[in-house]
């Protein structure tokens, strides 16, 4: 039963247009679309949960997490409008807090235990970017960086 979580980049790179007119979000967002549908056709697949998050901001950039049924997360698919910047790092970050945060609430990992060992649940992370440079709001970064925690940033900051 993996979890498939698609991170989609909604920068306004995005919003450039192949040859034949469309533009790069369309064409991702077409990308998600033949895969799941591909996907849907294997009979492994049945016990597969999907996760949508873009690059927006958090807690904005999580579209459809693991409560959410297969039409809510095709509708957020397509209602995706690309705007922003393209703020890798972070939306990674997003990613990985949405995963463990899905482990604590379904009981594989135990908060001060770890994990429990005859768990498994694997978990795939599929990035779908133009590739264009890496923009923050404070500039232009030479490298990916993965901040902390949200909740570690925010007891940072009041502290500063």
């Amino acid at each position: 039963m993996p979890i498939l979580l698609f991170l989609l980049d909604t920068s306004a790179s995005m919003n450039q247009r192949t040859y034949l007119g469309t533009t790069y979000l369309d064409v991702a967002k077409g990308a998600v679309e033949v895969f799941m549908k591909l996907r849907a056709r294997d009979p492994a697949s049945r016990g597969d949960r999907y996760m949508l998050v873009t690059f927006d901001d958090p807690p904005y950039g999580v579209k459809a997490g693991w409560k959410e049924n297969h039409a809510t997360f095709m509708c957020e698919l397509k209602n995706l409008q690309a705007s922003g910047l393209t703020t890798l790092g972070h939306a990674l970050r997003t990613a990985f807090d949405l995963l463990n945060l899905n482990r604590l609430v379904s009981g594989i990992d135990n908060y001060g235990q770890g994990r429990n060992p005859f768990f498994l649940e694997p978990s795939v992370i599929i990035t779908i970017t133009d590739g264009n440079k890496l923009t923050h709001s404070s500039g232009v970064p030479d490298e990916l960086g993965m901040h902390k925690c949200a909740t570690q940033t925010n007891q940072e900051h009041s502290q500063n």
